[in-house]
């Protein structure tokens, strides 16, 4: 006997999870609040909307962003594939319509005979329920003290503050030396130390960096604990050598004696190519952190795997919290997908929400459920939300890092960036052929089996005439 699934959240993970738990025959409600309840950042009653940029980043097969939607194409994905269908030129990025995508979408759930769309919220967590929470970042009030009450206070964050990482293969190391203040816990940091030239020219770039303009629903409400590089830069000259950058405890073995500032990287748990700014959360663009933190020693030809960010975002401490198959340890009937499990990035929603469908078919079957492999990039995704240092945890795109290298590391091939790469790739999507063979089979994507489009996309025109008038 199959039961029933409540999915609460119409974002990309939510409508992914649905429509993967229809297509293999298992009643889903679906709960999205909006229009009934708008949220500051949605301006449509449409599911999947997409709230900042129409891109879902690079359709490049060779990166890590192009593998994890060619892994989900393989998978059936079904909202990669009304991402395709919506795309406008946008170079090597899959850029969509957004208004046809949500459309789109909406006209596939509203009209899929095993999905029931109620436009109501969810309050508390459905304890005794098979159950996805896929709210995102604007997590309702009642729903998060809900979550929090089940899963423990300290296990919910509500503001993402990033440090940027780098790519361990692009540091100058002989600019750096490792070690720990006072000696303390082993060479556990690369510490690239500054005299005071270059701290009072790094200085004055921060000053004069441009910051990123917060949506209207996440002004600044930064932490003393947490404040980004920017804002302590503001507050005095020394401010961030009393920080972030202290050299006190260290030694520079080139010069023998302790730097006037330094900025310690920390290795990635389960990214052991690549290295964190050890407290360099900052607000500033793109471009401008890339130009300025190539100004720290050892980072002149930096590539940036992810960029610094302070943002409103409401996620799980999920290395802590969930087993392989995104449920809760202590509730193994309500899984987590989205941005609410500590992903970033449209597809990395996505992708969680299609492990959290197939997960939640299969406990519904009563069968077990196995990710797919680690090489995989679904599977490596998967294995950081779970497996990440809980005690560090901070929400991750897509990279190659996060899957495990090539070996053996000693071959000359190995250390050719982009054939490792391109071996990363193959070794990925042979491995998830291999896996799709032990899911049971679907039938091919139905879209609007009841009730026409037409129909649907007047529901959803009401749907936003309602928020419009709502505001």
């Amino acid at each position: 006997m199959r039961q029933g699934v409540i999915v609460a959240g119409g974002g990309l993970a939510g409508c992914e999870a649905a429509w993967q738990l229809a297509e293999r025959g298992v009643a889903v409600t679906l709960l999205e609040m909006r229009p009934a309840r708008p949220t500051p950042a949605h301006k449509t009653g449409w599911l999947a909307e997409l709230v900042c940029s129409n891109s879902l980043k690079s359709n490049d097969p060779g990166s890590a962003s192009g593998l994890l939607k060619e892994e989900l194409r393989r998978a059936r994905s079904l909202v990669l594939r009304v991402a395709d269908q919506c795309a406008v030129p946008g170079g090597a990025a899959l850029t969509v319509d957004r208004e046809r995508f949500a459309q789109g979408v909406t006209e596939a759930i509203a009209g899929h005979s095993m999905i029931e769309l109620r436009r109501e919220e969810l309050n508390e967590v459905p304890l005794g329920s098979l159950a996805l929470i896929a709210t995102g970042p604007l997590t309702s009030d009642s729903l998060a003290a809900s979550l929090q009450r089940l899963t423990g206070a300290d296990h919910l964050a509500f503001y993402d503050a990033i440090s940027p990482i780098v790519d361990a293969e692009t540091l100058r190391l002989e600019r750096m030396f490792p070690a720990s203040r006072y000696g303390k816990g082993g060479n556990d940091y690369l510490n690239c130390p500054m005299s005071e030239e270059e701290y009072r020219a790094f200085y004055q770039a921060l000053l004069n960096a441009q910051a990123v303009e917060p949506h209207e629903f996440e002004q600044a409400q930064f932490f003393e604990a947490c404040l980004p590089v920017e804002e302590l830069a503001r507050r005095g000259f020394d401010t961030l050598r009393f920080g972030p950058m202290k050299p006190v405890g260290l030694v520079d073995p080139h010069s023998g004696r302790r730097p006037y500032a330094v900025v310690q990287l920390r290795a990635e748990d389960l990214r052991s190519s690549s290295y964190n700014l050890v407290g360099f959360q900052n607000h500033l663009k793109f471009a401008e952190q890339k130009q300025i933190l190539r100004m720290i020693p050892g980072l002149e030809e930096a590539e940036f795997l992810r960029f610094g960010q302070i943002h409103r975002n409401t996620y799980i401490n999920a290395p802590r919290l969930l087993a392989a198959d995104l449920s809760l340890r202590t509730a193994p009937g309500i899984h987590i997908a989205g941005q609410l499990s500590g992903v970033e990035g449209y597809v990395e929603c996505i992708a969680t929400g299609w492990l959290a469908g197939l997960a939640l078919a299969a406990q519904a079957r009563g069968e077990s459920f196995l990710p797919p492999p680690r090489t995989t990039a679904l599977g490596s995704l998967a294995h950081y939300v779970t497996h990440a240092d809980p005690a560090h945890y901070q929400p991750a795109n897509m990279a190659f890092d996060l899957l495990p290298p090539i070996t053996p590391a000693a071959s000359p091939w190995t250390r050719d960036r982009r054939a490792r790469r391109e071996a990363q790739c193959r070794r990925a999507l042979e491995g998830l052929t291999g896996w799709l063979t032990t899911v049971p089979a679907v039938g091919e994507l139905r879209l609007a089996t009841k009730g026409s489009a037409l129909s649907c996309r007047r529901q959803t025109e009401t749907d936003s005439r309602q928020l419009a008038t709502d505001h």
